[in-house]
């Protein structure tokens, strides 16, 4: 919305909210009627459609309605306040006209701005649970409410100018296919997670890969396991991939322990023969030392029991053979180093890695903030939370990824699982690149 819009829309609904104040300036009662009954009308049009807009998808346009009329809201507010000390001051206007608009005007307001908040609460995708909680419990505390109300604009903002870039990028180029790579995408994930249909762990990504082209596929292998056991389901997952499409090769991206399990299979399981491309991202290819140095320090009867309750409870959410201990124990720097000397890599098969790091141990929540401080006192430098940067190289170095603000990008960020905007970062761009990058290499 233009700001000559904007100020023709917070003009009328001054009218209305000062209609009582106005109504005996007006000549005669048709008019007063047809003034009050067309500004009433200008009113739920706009708690009903608070803005027109270009933008694709209905909860973009309602989270965008919903920045607009608290917006006007409290522009409308600020109007009001400054007339009412004018007309309380400097004019002697009775207090009974004064009373009865200022009543009908808050209440005006007050519905005004509470369709704003509700359209931003219910539609925001990154105002997050804590945002949410927070004004739920805490909106009556002065100051702090004026706090969380500028994070709700704010928020709701930086969201929809963010969309309405991608949706501009991907109309300038959806008739390229910018991803449309030769061989489809095979996504593979790291540890402790699964590729659940209802929420993916690469959150927003493949859908932008696909409607640029791309053809993915997910690797489905246990959350946890050695890195032997998961490279057999991957292999076998690529050998479906390839006998069903007839495509010869596939395109891994691999993230975390997903990458070590991903060059095991190509080069140790024979996959080099049906795999075009690996690259890795935040993969810990020389290990996690502190993991070793906790695993040392802790009781293996604890380790096991904890082990125990994680395969109880990722077997009743998709895995059919899950190895809490043997997956954890291939992320130390030992094994990785064991695995380094046996996974040479295949002649044919282009390598690439790329990796991204945390700002402070305030960039994320836990355990990533926790992951970050241990590394640090471990001596593994600049980390993204669960790896070090310098574990994450191998084949061509894309180097790591630094955004301009402070936050850096979390191992959790790098793959979208937040699936929250950050400034200086954006993570479907960052793989529509890495993707397109492929394609024109020919893969």
């Amino acid at each position: 919305m233009t700001y000559i819009e904007r100020t023709i829309r917070y003009f009328f609904l001054m009218l209305l909210y000062n209609l009582v104040l106005l109504s005996p300036m007006m000549p005669d009662k048709l008019i007063r009627v047809l003034s009050c009954t067309g500004l009433m009308l200008f009113y739920l049009y706009c708690h009903i459609i608070p803005v027109n807009t270009s933008c694709k998808g209905q909860r973009l346009k309602i989270l965008h309605g919903g920045y607009e009329l608290v917006l006007a809201s409290i522009m409308t507010f600020l109007i009001e306040t400054a007339i009412y000390l004018f007309l309380i001051f400097k004019t002697d206007t009775p207090a009974r006209l004064l009373i009865i608009n200022g009543i009908i005007c808050a209440i005006l307001l007050y519905l005004l701005f509470m369709n704003g908040i509700i359209r931003i609460f219910t539609c925001s995708g990154q105002l997050g649970f804590f945002k949410r909680i927070a004004l739920l419990l805490f909106w009556w505390i002065p100051g702090f409410n004026l706090f969380l109300l500028h994070s709700f604009i704010e928020v709701s903002r930086k969201e929809y100018d963010f969309s309405m870039e991608k949706q501009q990028f991907y109309e300038k180029w959806k008739e390229e296919e910018l991803c449309k790579t030769k061989y489809p995408i095979l996504m593979v994930h790291g540890i402790f997670f699964r590729d659940w249909k209802n929420f993916n762990y690469w959150g927003r990504i493949p859908d932008e890969l696909i409607r640029h082209g791309s053809t993915i596929f997910y690797s489905n292998h246990q959350s946890s396991a050695s890195v032997e056991q998961c490279a057999e389901e991957i292999k076998a997952c690529i050998l479906k991939i390839v006998k069903d499409t007839g495509c010869e090769k596939v395109n891994i991206i691999a993230h975390s322990k997903g990458g070590l399990d991903s060059r095991y299979a190509v080069s140790c399981l024979g996959m080099d023969r049906y795999v075009a491309s690996i690259t890795t991202i935040n993969t810990p290819h020389y290990g996690c030392n502190y993991v070793c140095r906790i695993l040392d320090r802790i009781s293996p009867e604890f380790v096991k029991f904890i082990g125990k309750k994680y395969e109880s409870m990722f077997t009743l959410l998709g895995d059919d053979n899950p190895d809490f201990l043997s997956g954890l124990r291939d992320l130390t720097d030992r094994e990785c180093a064991r695995l380094n000397g046996i996974m040479t890599d295949a002649p044919g098969v282009y390598c690439q890695s790329t990796g991204s790091q945390m700002g402070s141990a305030k960039s994320a929540m836990f355990p990533l903030n926790l992951g970050y401080m241990i590394i640090r006192i471990f001596g593994g430098g600049k980390n993204d939370g669960l790896v070090s940067t310098s574990s994450m190289v191998w084949g061509n170095d894309l180097g790591v990824l630094k955004p301009k603000g402070k936050q850096g990008i979390s191992h959790g960020d790098v793959i979208d699982l937040t699936r929250k905007n950050i400034e200086g970062f954006d993570v479907m761009g960052f793989y529509t690149d890495l993707i397109h990058k492929l394609k024109e290499r020919g893969y």
